[in-house]
């Protein structure tokens, strides 16, 4: 058991049959009150995001959430097909599962796969990934009063707005959790 006022963001724990992950606590004590604990979590079955309010002093139950690397390997129509990199077995998953992750991997991407008690609960991206323009809007000339931005697809078919210069088969990164331009990516 774990006390509500030791949560830490990215710890696990199970309340009332549902596993969270902590995004975020605000702890606020007040002098005539008991402290209240408000935790920002992610529900790892769902992916819905919201906020829980616990008294101070209050115990949930940790959850031991094992990550694992493995290979994004194929879309098979109905499911998402990855391989254990140390003993080679495969695993799918529910492509209605991972709608959001799917953005944001290709064939050959090392991702970590998040299990508990032996049940797979989804994909566990890193922040950012580097990710090619596949196509992207020409630039209006002259339109710079601002910081001006287009439209541009990636590989795995994500639209996004990136500036006026990125052209198509550049690399650029791209934040995971918003889906955001945050900048062109290093050359190797």
């Amino acid at each position: 058991m774990i006390i509500v006022n030791d949560l830490k963001p990215n710890s696990a724990f199970e309340k009332d049959g549902n596993i969270y992950q902590v995004i975020s606590t605000s702890l606020n004590k007040t002098a005539m009150r008991q402290m209240i604990v408000k935790v920002k979590v992610k529900n790892y079955r769902t992916g819905v995001i919201n906020e829980l309010t616990f008294t101070g002093g209050d115990k949930v139950e940790q959850a031991h959430v094992e990550r694992k690397a493995m290979q994004y390997l194929y879309d098979d129509g109905t499911n998402l097909v990855f391989m254990d990199n140390e003993t080679y077995d495969q695993i799918e998953i529910p492509k209605d599962r991972l709608t959001w992750e799917m953005q944001f991997m290709k064939p050959n991407d090392n991702v970590n796969i998040t299990t508990y008690n032996g049940e797979v609960l989804g994909v566990s991206l890193p922040d950012k990934v580097e990710l090619q323009v596949a196509e992207a809007e020409q630039a209006v000339k002259g339109d710079t009063a601002t910081a001006a931005t287009k439209s541009a697809w990636l590989e795995t078919g994500l639209e996004i707005k990136v500036p006026l210069f990125i052209q198509a088969g550049e690399m650029v990164v791209i934040s995971t959790v918003d889906g955001r331009y945050c900048g062109r990516a290093q050359n190797k």
